[in-house]
């Protein structure tokens, strides 16, 4: 459905053979349109609300029980502006499994980065070095001086606890309420269609300058 909705251009292919007196036109889809979001729209929450994708559940499915229909997969993608389902999405526990043992030799035992705990005037999650983690540091406490390990500070983050906490990341996404669903789906199809200029063919269709 997406791709019906996407205009096509008309681009001239020269012929192989000399002279260059003559050209074939070919058409195909316009994929260098790009449809974006007014970012005032996300920003509305009033208009979306939170899902957090299971294992197994895909952009079709997810559409099909939002929409009725599983070929609007493509209304959670730009809504969410994933550009690659493939790489945005996220990987099931198995799959993650999968990668972790053919891709990473020790994924379990290899160390990815160290991150800061919450404690006194650190942040959590703020990436260090290692000669942080194996050194002491001075910390003013509610005004007592601490002496502090680095590995009291700080964690050892493995691969896999890496790769595992950023592909949770991805589970959540937002989904347009269905009230605003057809707004949006005419939005898209009024955004995809040509204005008159000098290589206006139709609506549809134009040809490449």
């Amino acid at each position: 459905m997406y791709f019906s909705l996407v205009p096509n251009i008309e681009y001239d292919e020269k012929p192989i053979s000399y002279p260059f007196s003559e050209s074939d036109f070919v058409v195909a889809k316009n994929f260098f349109r790009r449809y974006k979001i007014s970012e005032d729209v996300l920003s509305y929450a009033v208009y979306f609300k939170e899902h957090s994708i299971r294992d197994g559940e895909r952009p079709d499915t997810i559409a099909k029980q939002a929409y009725g229909n599983p070929f609007f997969d493509w209304v959670i993608l730009l809504t969410n502006n994933l550009v690659n389902s493939q790489y945005d999405w996220p990987l099931s526990n198995a799959e993650l499994s999968r990668v972790l043992e053919s891709e990473y030799e020790n994924a379990y035992g290899t160390i990815n980065h160290y991150e800061t705990y919450k404690i006194g005037p650190y942040d959590a999650g703020v990436h260090v070095d290692e000669t942080f983690y194996n050194t002491t540091h001075k910390l003013n406490i509610n005004g007592s001086i601490e002496i502090k390990n680095g590995n009291e500070l700080s964690r050892a983050v493995t691969v896999a606890e890496h790769l595992a906490a950023e592909n949770e990341k991805k589970r959540t996404i937002y989904i347009l309420k269905p009230a605003y669903f057809q707004q949006f789906v005419d939005d898209f199809r009024k955004k995809n269609l040509y204005k008159k200029d000098a290589n206006y063919i139709s609506q549809r269709l134009k040809k490449t300058g």
